[in-house]
C-alpha cells in the first residue's frame, strides 16, 4: 500500500460515518392549515397541536423520513359552533379518533430541493398511501444558534376517502360542503442535538 493510500485509509477510519439527523418540528414557527368549499365561497381553518420530526440524511436524501402527529381536537376555523361541530361524530370525531398521523415509507428525489415523499395517512381510524409533494427549504442557524431546515407541501384530499361523508343538500341545488380538501404544511424545524453520554 502506497503512503498516500495509507494517509487516506487513516484519514476515513478517523472521520465519524455521517447519516440522519433528527430535526424537529418549531410548533411555533410553523403552520398545520386547511380549506374546503362551502356553498359558493372557501373555509379556511388550521390544527393549533401537532409534533413530528424528520430524519434528514444529506448525502442520502431518499434515505430520508418523516412522521406527523396532529391533535385532531385542535381544529380552529375561528368559529366555535363550526368547530365543535368539527370535532363531533359526523366529522373528525376526536373522541374515538383524537389524532392525525402520517407517516413516511418512501422519499424520491423530482428535481433541485423536490421530493415525492409516500407514506401512510391515518384519519377517523381510515389509512391511504398518499404522495406529498416536498419542497425543501434549506439549512440555515436560528438566532439561538441551532440549525434549523424548513420543508412545504400541499395536497388536495377526498374527505370521504377517509370516512368523512356528512352533507346537506341545499334548497336551490347542489350540497352545503365540498368533496375536495386543500391541504397546506409549513414546517420549520430544528435539529436535535444528541444527549450527552452519561458520566461513568
Amino acid at each position: 500500500m502506497t503512503r498516500g493510500a495509507v494517509a487516506l485509509a487513516a484519514v476515513l477510519a478517523a472521520s465519524p460515518v455521517l447519516g440522519a439527523e433528527t430535526f424537529v418540528i418549531d410548533k411555533g414557527h410553523s403552520e398545520v392549515g386547511f380549506q374546503i368549499r362551502h356553498m359558493m365561497a372557501k373555509v379556511r381553518g388550521r390544527f393549533n397541536e401537532f409534533e413530528g420530526r424528520i430524519q434528514a440524511d444529506r448525502a442520502r436524501p431518499e434515505a430520508s423520513s418523516v412522521e406527523l402527529t396532529i391533535q385532531a381536537a385542535s381544529i380552529d376555523t375561528a368559529n366555535a359552533s363550526r368547530d365543535k361541530d368539527l370535532r363531533g361524530a359526523d366529522f373528525f370525531d376526536v373522541e374515538k379518533y383524537p389524532t392525525i398521523t402520517f407517516r413516511s415509507t418512501r422519499v424520491t428525489p423530482k428535481g433541485k430541493d423536490s421530493y415525492d415523499v409516500a407514506g401512510t395517512l391515518t384519519m377517523r381510524g381510515v389509512s391511504k398511501e398518499v404522495t406529498l409533494p416536498v419542497t425543501f427549504l434549506g439549512f440555515m442557524k436560528n438566532m439561538r444558534g441551532v440549525e434549523a431546515a424548513g420543508f412545504e407541501t400541499a395536497v388536495t384530499l377526498n374527505r370521504k376517502d377517509f370516512g368523512i361523508v356528512w352533507n346537506r343538500a341545499l334548497d336551490a341545488g347542489g350540497v352545503l360542503l365540498g368533496d375536495e380538501v386543500y391541504v397546506s404544511i409549513n414546517l420549520e424545524t430544528r435539529k436535535e442535538e444528541a444527549a450527552p453520554p452519561a458520566a461513568q
